[in-house]
């Protein structure tokens, strides 16, 4: 019995330590976290029932992973229904090993807060905003990106030659 026991005590414990907590935000939140950011960010809007974020997210990991030197970050902001948070949102990236900090976003009318992302955005998925506060670099892509096309917007974007 003790020995069950001991088991399942180290089953949870190796279970939580893959299990990065997913944060709520608001746009404000976000808005923020971008504005007092130094690094060169790639923030991802993405959702567990959109094939295509799916598709990308990996390679996501991969290119932003080799330009950490250059201060590159990945951020996944789930755009998930609010019954998917958090732990169907958890288990997904777990189940698929993301590594890179995700947060959900807690708002419900995308016709108010995508404008403040980017005036153009519709609304669909996977978008990703660029974002290099200390060049002024700003690129918004509402589509899925083929790696090599999101290893360019990098290279822009933290101004590798």
């Amino acid at each position: 019995m003790k020995r069950i026991l001991f088991l399942f005590l180290i089953s949870c414990f190796v279970n939580s330590i893959d299990a990065q907590p997913i944060k709520r935000w608001k746009m404000d939140d976000l808005l923020q976290y971008a504005a007092e950011s130094d690094s060169v960010l790639v923030i991802n809007f993405w959702a567990t029932f959109c094939g295509p974020c799916i598709a990308e997210i990996p390679y996501f990991h991969t290119v932003t992973k080799k330009y950490k030197d250059q201060h590159v970050k990945l951020l996944l902001v789930s755009l998930d229904f609010k019954e998917y948070y958090p732990k169907k949102i958890r288990d997904f990236a777990i189940k698929r090993k993301y590594t890179a900090e995700i947060v959900w976003l807690d708002e419900e009318k995308p016709d108010e807060f995508c404008p403040r992302i980017d005036s153009a955005w519709t609304g669909s998925m996977p978008a990703t905003l660029f974002i290099n506060k200390k060049t002024g670099y700003r690129k918004f892509v509402e589509a899925e990106m083929k790696p090599e096309d999101l290893e360019k917007e990098i290279r822009l974007a933290a101004a590798v030659k």
